[in-house]
């Protein structure tokens, strides 16, 4: 059958380059490359996005919003310990093609009055985190004490959003603007690098991008 080329929609750049991104951090470990153990974070990451096998995923929203949803290119969900004190630290990663979708990105992370909450469909806690593995994600987080029966909505205790930026617009934000406490950025190489997630300095900045980094000792 022949396609008409008038009707076929070619895959922009940006798309491509996003869609190389969330290739790569498909590839990514369960837990953040570089993040450590510590006291303020004991319990159990887990990658939320990109996730291949899965249909639905996790995403962000704030209280109340049935429309308005937040799907990073990569998202990873530290579970705390205590069910009756249940919460969320997440790593956001964004892959920015130009300036104006990094202010449009930025803002979406930006401090609020409101809380932001992190929602695991039933499907994504059901399912296995490991190929070969049966164990349902749900187990493995620790955190729910008995089989869901519906998705899973929890606050979101402290963001981190590491920004991959094209080189040109790296260099100049890195040379003329301050960050928030919140935000980290990196080349969009370092995204789309096969060995992205064994970089030293990637492994180095993700360490950084805790909640341990503003204590000077624990």
């Amino acid at each position: 059958m022949r396609v008409n080329s008038e009707f076929v929609r070619p895959e922009t750049p940006s798309r491509s380059l996003d869609s190389q991104v969330r290739a790569r951090l498909g590839t990514w470990p369960q837990r953040p490359p570089g993040s450590v153990a510590s006291p303020k974070q004991p319990g159990t990451w887990m990658r939320g996005r990109p996730d291949p096998s899965a249909v639905l995923q996790p995403f962000l929203k704030y209280p109340g919003a049935t429309r308005m949803r937040t799907l990073p290119d990569g998202l990873w969900l530290h579970f705390g310990t205590d069910p009756a004190e249940p919460y969320c630290d997440i790593l956001c990663i964004e892959a920015c093609c130009s300036l104006t979708n990094l202010l449009d990105k930025r803002s979406r992370f930006a401090p609020s009055t409101s809380s932001l909450l992190a929602v695991c469909p039933l499907p994504w806690l059901l399912a296995p985190a490991q190929v070969g593995d049966p164990l349902p994600r749900w187990r493995m987080i620790g955190l729910i004490p008995s089989e869901p029966y519906r998705h899973l909505s929890l606050p979101v205790r402290d963001i981190r959003v590491l920004y991959g930026l094209k080189t040109r617009h790296y260099e100049g934000f890195a040379a003329h603007a301050v960050p928030h406490p919140h935000e980290y950025f990196c080349p969009m190489e370092a995204l789309t690098d096969v060995h992205g997630a064994e970089n030293p300095a990637m492994r180095a900045l993700i360490e950084r991008a805790s909640a341990t980094s503003s204590f000077m000792t624990l």
